[in-house]
Parts: C-alpha cells; sequence; structure tokens
C-alpha cells in the first residue's frame, strides 16, 4: 500500500479541504481512530479521510526526527519516516558542507528530502533526486510546506544517471533496506557503494551516508570516515571527500564535540580502579577508545571489551563515567544477596561481554527497594566479573 491508498492520490491531501482536514487531525489521539473516522467521513470522501488518517500518524511518528513544528507541516511515507536523517544530523552536515565553501548540492537517493531541507536552510541550493515518483511527490510537496522551494529542486530520476557536473558536491543516501530488511553489505545498497564512491570522487566534495557497522577496511584510503551519535545513540557514519583524507573521527550531538583519531594503540588492560567509563557508541565504532582512554589517563578491563578504568574523575563528553562500589565474580546468588543487603530496586544493567541479558538478570534478582545501582555484566583480564556502581 502506499502513502495515501491506490484510489486517492497524493496531491488530493494538498487541497484546501485535504490541508483543513490534517489540521483537524494535529492532535487526534490513535486510539480514537474509529470514532474520529466515522465523524470525519460524514463530511469528507472516504478516502480522503483514510489517507488524512495515515499522514497524521506518520506526522506523529515523524516528530522525534524533525520535531513537532516541521513534522505537522511536512508530509511523509512510512519508508521516508523510518529511513529520513534525523534533523539534528542532517544540519550538522549541512553546516559542514557550508562550511567548505559549498553552494549547490547534487542530493541523490534524497527521500522524503530531509537532507536537502536542511541543506537549504543552510544556504545551499539543492538538486534532491529519487527514482520513486511518490517520494519526489513528496519531497516537493515538503520544500514547499517549509518555503524552501526556490532553493530545492525534486527530479524523480535514477541517479545514476544524473549528471552532477554543475554542482559543487554530491550527497548520496544510498537505499539500505531491502525486501528482507536491513543490508549489511555495502555492494548491495542501492545504489552500491562503490557506486557512490565514484560519483564523489567526480567532485570536490562529497559526503556519503552508510551504516555505522561498515569495516573500517572498507573505507577508501582518499576519504575521511565519520561516526555520528546524537543524544548517545549512534545514527550513521559519513565518508567525506575532498576534506581529510584518511582521517577517522567521532562527533557527538547536540555540541557538537568531535574527536580525531591520532592512530594509538590499544590502551593496556590494568586492574579495576574507582571509575568506569563507557565510550559512546561512536566512539567505539570509529575505534577511538584509545584517544579517550589516553585522555583519562586509563586502561581497558579487558582487551576485548571497550570498557576503561581509571583512578580519577575526569569529566569528558566521550563517555559516561560510573564511580565503582564492588567488584564480584560472575554469580547471580552473590549479586541477589549484595542487592537485598542495599536495598537496591532500580537497577540499571549494562553488558559487555556477557552472555545473559539484562532483563534477564533482572527477572532472577528480583531487584527490591527504595536504592538505585548499575551493575556491568563484562570480563577483567578474561574472567566474568560484574561491577556494581553508580554514575559519578
Amino acid at each position: 500500500m502506499g502513502l495515501v491508498t491506490d484510489l486517492v492520490p497524493f496531491s488530493t491531501l494538498l487541497t484546501d479541504e485535504g490541508q483543513a482536514l490534517l489540521a483537524a487531525l494535529r492532535d487526534y489521539d490513535p486510539a480514537q481512530e474509529l470514532a474520529v473516522a466515522s465523524r470525519l467521513r460524514r463530511e469528507h470522501p472516504v478516502g480522503l479521510v483514510t489517507a488524512a488518517l495515515t499522514q497524521a500518524r506518520l506526522r506523529q511518528r515523524a516528530v522525534a526526527k524533525f520535531g513537532a513544528a516541521d513534522a505537522q507541516r511536512m508530509f511523509f511515507t512510512p519508508n521516508g519516516v523510518e529511513q529520513a536523517t534525523r534533523s539534528s544530523v542532517a544540519a550538522y552536515r549541512a553546516g559542514r558542507f557550508a562550511a567548505l565553501g559549498v553552494r549547490s548540492v547534487a542530493d541523490l537517493c534524497s527521500g522524503i528530502g530531509g537532507d536537502a531541507i536542511a541543506l537549504a536552510r543552510a544556504g545551499i541550493s539543492v538538486l534532491a533526486v529519487d527514482r520513486d515518483p511518490q517520494t519526489a511527490e513528496v519531497a516537493r510537496a515538503n520544500a514547499e510546506a517549509l518555503g524552501l522551494a526556490e532553493l530545492i529542486e525534486v527530479r524523480c530520476a535514477d541517479v545514476t544517471e544524473i549528471d552532477t557536473g554543475a554542482y559543487d558536491a554530491v550527497f548520496v543516501d544510498p537505499a539500505r533496506r531491502g525486501g528482507r530488511g536491513r543490508i549489511f553489505d555495502p555492494e548491495a545498497y542501492s545504489p552500491p557503494l562503490s557506486w557512490a564512491i565514484g560519483a564523489a570522487r567526480t567532485r570536490p566534495h562529497a559526503a556519503l551516508k552508510i551504516a555505522p557497522g561498515i569495516p573500517h577496511e572498507a573505507v577508501p584510503d582518499d576519504a575521511e570516515a565519520e561516526w555520528i551519535s546524537d543524544g548517545g545513540d549512534v545514527k550513521e557514519a559519513v565518508l567525506w571527500f575532498g576534506t581529510r583524507p584518511g582521517t577517522v573521527g567521532a562527533t557527538l550531538l547536540p555540541g557538537p564535540r568531535s574527536l580525531t583519531g591520532r592512530g594509538l594503540p590499544d590502551p593496556e588492560v590494568r586492574e579495576v580502579g574507582r571509575f568506569l567509563y563507557e565510550p559512546d557508541g561512536a566512539v567505539i565504532r570509529a575505534h577511538l577508545v584509545a584517544e579517550v582512554a589516553e585522555e583519562l589517563d586509563g586502561g581497558l578491563l579487558d582487551e576485548t571489551i571497550a570498557y576503561i578504568t581509571a583512578d580519577e574523575l575526569r569529566p569528558t563528553p566521550y563517555a559516561t563515567a560510573y564511580e565503582i562500589t564492588d567488584e564480584l565474580p560472575f554469580g547471580l546468588k552473590k549479586l541477589k544477596a549484595l542487592l537485598r543487603e542495599r536495598e537496591v530496586g532500580n537497577l540499571t544493567v549494562k553488558k559487555r561481554g556477557s552472555a545473559i541479558e539484562p532483563e534477564e538478570l533482572r527477572r532472577k534478582v528480583k531487584p527490591k527497594g527504595p536504592n538505585a545501582a548499575t551493575v556491568f555484566l563484562t570480563r577483567v583480564a578474561g574472567a566474568p566479573t560484574m561491577l556494581i556502581g553508580r554514575p559519578a
């Protein structure tokens, strides 16, 4: 099924009647959909009501990525909501393009236009290209709805047939989902990563959005690789061309805070100190744990696990600090007894290098009481270990 229904074209939502319906549904409760639909169908065509209700649900889902102000003016497809770049990440990337002096970008695989919108708001003119007619139509409507139509040209076409020679830069966001879900092989992207890299090399500047799990060995020598997290969640990796070839970095939003790799050797494994640091996911994906460990004068709990331990508390944006109060060999009975003694009812469970799942552990230890604690299920120098502590 498409964005609306097979019976009602998307353009119907752009009419005065469609817009009035959407405005009326701005704050509607999906749990009351049957009653709302029945009421609206007495005054509007059935297909249009169905289309408007679908769009209202998508707008509510999109608030998390685009914010309420934009989400309630924009239009979405189910895939568009799922795959669009979070607006904070898109704005950061657009800012990088602007700082490079880029004035025009060919946005290939533009989807519903999330990145094109951010680029246009940074003062950059954009050619937004998507091969799906309905998605292109939605992107065009979004440019209009946000007052950016003069800066965004939307074209429905195969990106591999687009001449990008007139543009300062290209941005490529290949499709990384197929009929069976997420695609992990970069050459199975649509278009393949190799094609995107070739397109990137034709312009002075380029950025390719890729999955954060991409192997480091798949990064070309002439690219800068940047892993981006927002609010502690890793969102994507980006290959930049025409910037700093061979550089690896992690950028944390909001901020931005950026850490650049210096090719440090792996930190040494050491005994558990007073503090444990959990690096941000972008730092881990970028293989920059050594850089953070050096900043903290710390070492690793285990050579294969990205937990840093140190004796001093040193605030850093790149890792979350916990004060460790107890170190125990792994054993649920011991943990249950300790939590009961401490009257811990609010238990946060974190794990690296342990097979047990957090929910399973909570179920078995049955935490109860007014106090809070964090337990780390991990390995210390190869031995299964439980570390108990609290945020520092």
